[in-house]
């Protein structure tokens, strides 16, 4: 039975055009079983599982936490609409906001870092913090060939979801339960890396930024967009005590069981800068006047300074 999953694996594994390897050992994988330290990579669902069983222990309460708060929140749909028309409308009404500036910050990257070129090939791209799949779809429209990461599998708001948009393709984008901190790919595989409005929820920037950027080929280029950002380290503080505060009088939970770092602010992008030897890029997407004019109005009423977004590029070098 160990040899013919080993054919099936690898079989399924040539369909991918991308060499994939283990994440607990990093040792390139010919197969469904690593031969150094045992972990057996596995399809299910059409994702591929791509996590050793400690680290879904770890993760396990975190991904029970936030898949009921995001239910709570109503980030999915029981209607295939919903799902094909993230980021331009929220058919639920019920994050509209948010939504606007996923949808302004994709135009940015379609039109500014993602433009296809004349007769080159598509771009090979990491979509990490995938989620249910929007933004691979779109990228697949757009010509690109998306891999789609995240923690969250279900069928609401994880990768399972992406299944409404298979009609929609002419093959579905491949999905991977994994970890950005481990990530089961060989090196210089990906043309591109994008972090999904999911770059806050690591533990540790310098680890997640360091896979991505060896996933990427020299030149290759590494996105982080929807972060939030602050100019003092004080108001990002005061966000992350007032968001656990939230959830414990609304959902019961504090939503705290890993130690996400939530923000960037100057000092952490500069920090990344010094210890990964890169240089970063902003860009700054128009997200409308009413944005624009919050950290005035905040100044105004006295109140904490508010969250912003930018876009941060950084290439790999030779």
């Amino acid at each position: 039975m160990g040899a013919l999953q080993d054919r099936v694996i690898s079989t399924e594994s040539a369909k991918l055009f991308v060499p994939l390897q283990c994440p607990r050992c990093q040792r390139l994988l010919r197969g469904a079983c690593c031969n150094q330290c045992g972990f057996a990579l596995r399809s299910e669902n059409g994702i591929w599982k791509s996590m050793p069983d400690e680290r879904l222990a770890y993760y396990a309460q975190f991904i029970s936490d936030y898949q009921r708060i995001r239910s709570a929140e109503g980030r999915g749909s029981l209607a295939p609409g919903f799902y094909l028309n993230l980021p331009f409308k929220d058919l639920s009404g019920k994050n509209n906001k948010q939504w606007v500036i996923r949808a302004r910050t994709f135009q940015y990257l379609e039109r500014h870092l993602l433009k296809p070129r004349l007769n080159s090939r598509p771009m090979r791209i990491l979509d990490i913090g995938a989620g249910n799949g929007w933004l691979s779809y779109r990228l697949s429209l757009s010509g690109h060939e998306p891999f789609a990461i995240d923690l969250l599998t279900n069928d609401f708001d994880g990768l399972g979801a992406a299944e409404h948009f298979r009609n929609q393709l002419p093959k579905l984008f491949p999905r991977f339960h994994a970890e950005s901190a481990h990530l089961p790919f060989a090196s210089n595989a990906f043309d591109a890396a994008i972090f999904n409005a999911s770059f806050h929820y690591s533990e540790d920037y310098r680890a997640s930024l360091s896979e991505a950027l060896r996933c990427v080929r020299a030149g290759g280029l590494v996105i982080i967009c929807d972060t939030p950002w602050y100019a003092a380290d004080e108001s990002g503080k005061r966000m992350v005590a007032e968001r656990h505060r939230h959830f414990l009088s609304t959902f019961e939970i504090a939503s705290d069981s890993i130690r996400s770092l939530e923000y960037l602010t100057d000092e952490r992008l500069e920090a990344l800068e010094r210890d990964l030897s890169i240089r970063w890029k902003f860009h700054t997407p128009w997200y409308g006047f009413r944005w624009a004019l919050r950290p005035l109005l905040a100044k105004i009423l006295g109140r904490r300074e508010p969250s912003r977004f930018r876009i941060y590029t950084t290439r790999k070098t030779p």
